[in-house]
Order: C-alpha cells, then structure tokens, then sequence
C-alpha cells in the first residue's frame, strides 16, 4: 500500500513540474506576444501619425519644384528678360513685388519664370470672391480617428478611440513656413479682408493661423519666403481696391503689352503658322488695340493664330481636317477670314457685357473696317 502511494506521489510530482513548466512556456509566448503587438501598434500609430502630419498638417502638395514652376514656352527677350531682372532683383531685396497691368499681357507667366529663377519651392494662389482668410492660411477639416487595442489579457480584447481635430493648411502657411515664392495671382480679386492676415507676415515675419489650437498657433515667416502678386488694373471689373496698409509694404512693378518682335515671338512659341501669318495676325491685334473699346491683349493674337492655322484651309464646302466640331466658317479672301477670326476670338468681351460695341454684328464690322484702313 505504501509503495502504492509512493508511486502515486511520484507521478502526481512529476504532473506538476510538467505543469509548471507548460505554464512557464505559455507566459513566456504571451510575453513574446504582447511584446511584438506592442511594437507593432507603436509603429503603425507612429506611421500613421506621420503620415497625418505630411497629408493635412503640412500641406506639401502645394509644393511646385522650381523646375517645374517656370511656364513652357517661356520667350525671353531682352524687352522681357528687362522686366523679369526688376523682379528678382526687388526679391533679393527681400521686397514684395505687385505686377499690375492689362489683361493678356503676360502677368501670370512673367511672376512664374520669375519665380522659379530664384531655386526655390514655388506656391500658386488664385484670387476670386471666394478667397478668404482659411482658404490662404488652413482650417480644421472634419477629424481623425484612430483605434488602440489591448490584448494582454488572453480572451480580453479592449479597444481605445482617440480622435483629434484635423488641420489643413492652405498656401500661405506652406510658403511661409517653407521659405519658398508665393505666388499671389489675381490677387486684387479677392476681398480685402482676407488679406488681414497678411500684414503680420510683410511686416513682423510672423503669420498668425486663426482658429489653430494648441501651441503652433502662429508661424514664424521662413527668411527665404518671398511673394509675387499679380493684379489687373483697377477699371477693370471684379477688382477691389486692397488696404492701403498692404499696399505700403509691397513695390509695383507695371507690365505693360510688349513691343511688336516680343510679341511676335510669344505668339510663334505657341502656334505653328508661317511668320507671314504670325506677323499678320500680331499687327491686325495691336492696331485693334487701340481702335477698339475692348481689352486686346498678346493672349488674343495667340487664340486668333491658332484659328488661322485651322481655317486657312477653308474651301466653303468641308470643314477644315483639324475641325473636330464641323464647324464652319464664310471666307471670301485673306482679310474677311481674319476678321472673322478676331469676331470669334473677341466677341465674348461683347456679348452680355456693357460696352460701345453694340452686339457682334457691330463687333465684325469694326474690325473689318479697322483691317481695311
């Protein structure tokens, strides 16, 4: 009997030890477990954490390359290689630069190649009546939502939400902080409001982000942050006339219709049509320039050459083969088919709007008597 529980007490020992050691198995790939999920829930919030702070915080696509930035084609004579210097050189003076002049005189392109001369990152901002101060700064759009879970006990699963605000910022915030050229264009478009917050970052170096909690609240402006506003001149419509303030921290630059050559060369770099037609076309656009009441501008001649490369093959019976609309127009002679052109080219500046021409039939008369004299 003895010998009995002796053994009975041996195996029983034996069954324990084994247990223990099973147990000290199991803890130890829980260990393991716990441990391994641990880093990879730091890993993937961390990942994720900097993945948020790329996409919304920062706003870097908003980003252009210089590289990229410069307009293609870009013609560089000495008449507009003689404006773009005036520019860079009040930027390196670390000078804001408002370029104001007509409609289709090139404003937007010349700020761009200016722009991208300078090396660095280049953000484009479009006025209108929309632009207000978050739309050039940020603002919190919805929120983020991220889920901790907690396994360490086995069988137990906890989850914990977080759940922060969500903040974009916009292209003034990306330039400033960026130290890259902000350029501003239709800026006279936009509500003089808006434009509040730009008197801190001209004058103090420090750009204020309302709204923004916690405490990067405000941005202090990137020494090499510099900006480009483009404006039409004020007769025009949809301009407002910005703050005095502002305006007294800026230089104005005038860009003006270039000369005849220049313009010339803008419209060949954009249209493949014989220089006889090129020349045609620019002398016709810069004579109705100053016979009509209407803006006619270098972007004009482009529209009107590209029209003439299409229809010049008129014959009055089939659309031109690069016609993809079947359209149709009545030519009788060389004159009579530009002045169609210019019509077409011209005529939304007439229909709808107030101005001494009355209606298309005047608008085409005009220019074809222009064309004869």
């Amino acid at each position: 009997m003895a010998e009995d529980t002796s053994r009975k007490r041996k195996v029983r020992g034996r069954k324990i030890r084994g247990d223990r050691e099973a147990k000290k198995r199991l803890k130890a790939r829980k260990k393991l477990a716990r441990s391994a999920s641990q880093t990879k829930t730091k890993s993937e919030t961390a990942s994720k954490s900097r993945g948020s702070h790329i996409a919304t915080e920062s706003g870097d696509d908003h980003l252009i390359d210089p590289a990229d930035a410069a307009p293609d084609p870009f013609v560089e004579t000495d008449a507009v290689a003689a404006v773009r210097d005036r520019i860079t050189g009040w930027l390196a003076a670390d000078q804001p630069v408002h370029l104001i002049g007509p409609t289709g005189a090139g404003k937007t392109a010349l700020a761009l190649a200016a722009a991208a001369t300078r090396g660095r990152p280049v953000v484009l901002c479009n006025g209108d009546e929309a632009v207000d101060t978050s739309a050039l700064v940020g603002g919190y759009s919805g929120g983020e939502r991220y889920e901790e879970r907690d396994e360490y006990v086995s069988g137990v699963s906890k989850k914990t939400q977080i759940v922060r605000d969500r903040w974009v910022d916009n292209p003034l915030s990306v330039a400033v902080r960026e130290g890259a050229t902000l350029v501003y264009n239709e800026f006279s478009r936009s509500d003089p409001a808006a434009h509040n917050v730009l008197l801190s970052v001209l004058e103090e170096g420090v750009l204020e982000r309302p709204g923004k909690h916690g405490a990067n609240r405000s941005i202090d402006v990137h020494p090499e942050f510099r900006v480009i506003f483009t404006s039409n001149d004020v007769e025009y419509a949809g301009v407002h006339q910005q703050q005095d303030a502002l305006l007294d921290r800026m230089v104005g630059v005038h860009v003006d219709y270039y000369d005849a050559e220049t313009e010339r060369e803008i419209v060949r770099s954009h249209v493949a049509v014989s220089d006889e037609a090129i020349e045609t076309v620019v002398d016709a656009t810069r004579t109705l320039r100053e016979e009509l009441p209407v803006v006619v501008g270098t972007r004009t001649a482009i529209t009107a050459a590209k029209g003439i490369s299409v229809f010049d093959d008129w014959n009055g019976d089939e659309a031109a083969p690069e016609r993809a609309d079947g359209g149709r127009v009545q030519v009788d002679g060389d004159d009579d088919l530009l002045a169609d052109v210019l019509t077409d080219v011209l005529g939304p500046k007439v229909a709808g709007a107030e101005t001494e021409i009355d209606g298309m039939a005047a608008l085409h008369s005009q220019i074809s008597e222009v064309l004869r004299d």
